[in-house]
């Protein structure tokens, strides 16, 4: 039997309040009576709906998947140990020591949500995509329209079967495709000595193996590196062709990816990257 207020739904509710729409990255509105996140504040953030917060914190859904849970952590910018009890009081394991972590800590949160108009995304070792901003959804369209398993820039890159879901609603290139092939693949190797007994990156590289020449051909090079730039062109159905610069920071621990798409200051392209922002926004879907 649950203690009282131990519960789920009161545990979703008690980090909602703690946690300030400031450090969220939400604007405050003068006269704002709440000092926590709303609960369409949080579904925003988590990528669920507002009705679906609703069910949880009232008791009503008591067993939401490990990709909610996973998204729910990170949007309440919960420690480790708050996230494995927050798998457990939704009935699922914690993720083992030593597997791919898809958890943004409190304090990597709190760098990208004061990177401000920038187009940031968070991917975990195996090019999983686990977090992202309102800028990079307006940039890139918003990736919650696509299933949580295809969310994945290597299997987006290299897809195994025709007619997926792709991460971009809209076409992208970069300056070297090839470079940019070959630095991704080498990366996703890279991964498979820092975490040899994960499954989902297992079972990735063996479908992107056998289901993709290109990926197959550059996975038998052996080539171990890491992907730290490229140049973009975002072809945007509002704003026209917007060319950004793509750097990514790694996380030591984790190997998180941060990826960053900003354009030359006081450019045109600068000026279109600002108009995506105003002309795009990120849309919720059911859990």
């Amino acid at each position: 039997m649950t203690t009282s207020g131990a519960g789920l739904g009161a545990m979703i509710r008690t980090w909602r309040d703690r946690l300030s729409p400031a450090a969220a990255g939400f604007a405050v509105a003068r006269g704002r009576r709440a000092t926590g996140l709303r609960r369409e504040e949080l579904a925003d953030l988590a990528g669920v709906s507002v009705d679906y917060v609703v069910r949880l914190e009232q008791g009503r859904a008591t067993t939401p998947s490990a990709s909610v849970v996973a998204s729910l952590a990170r949007a309440l910018q919960l420690s480790a140990a708050e996230r494995d009890h927050l798998y457990r009081l939704a009935g699922l394991v914690p993720p083992a020591e030593g597997s791919i972590s898809d958890h943004v800590p409190p304090g990597m949160q709190r760098v990208l949500a004061r990177l401000g108009d920038a187009a940031v995304a968070v991917f975990a070792a195996d090019w999983q995509l686990v977090w992202w901003n309102r800028g990079w959804a307006a940039l890139l369209g918003d990736p919650s329209v696509c299933p949580p398993r295809l969310r994945n820039f290597a299997r987006d890159r290299f897809p195994a079967v025709s007619g997926s879901a792709h991460l971009a609603r809209w076409p992208v290139t970069e300056a070297d495709r090839d470079a940019t092939d070959a630095a991704v693949v080498s990366d996703l190797r890279r991964a498979t000595g820092r975490f040899p007994h994960d499954r989902r990156l297992t079972a990735l590289v063996r479908e992107l193996t056998a289901g993709n020449r290109r990926f197959a051909e550059l996975w038998a090079t052996g080539r171990v590196a890491t992907h730290r730039e490229d140049h973009k062109t975002i072809h945007h159905p509002a704003v026209g062709p917007v060319e950004v610069d793509c750097d990514l920071l790694t996380d030591g621990d984790s190997e998180l990816k941060i990826v960053i798409m900003t354009a030359v200051p006081g450019s045109e392209d600068e000026t279109k990257l600002q108009l995506a922002a105003v002309t795009g926004a990120p849309a919720a879907v059911d859990a």
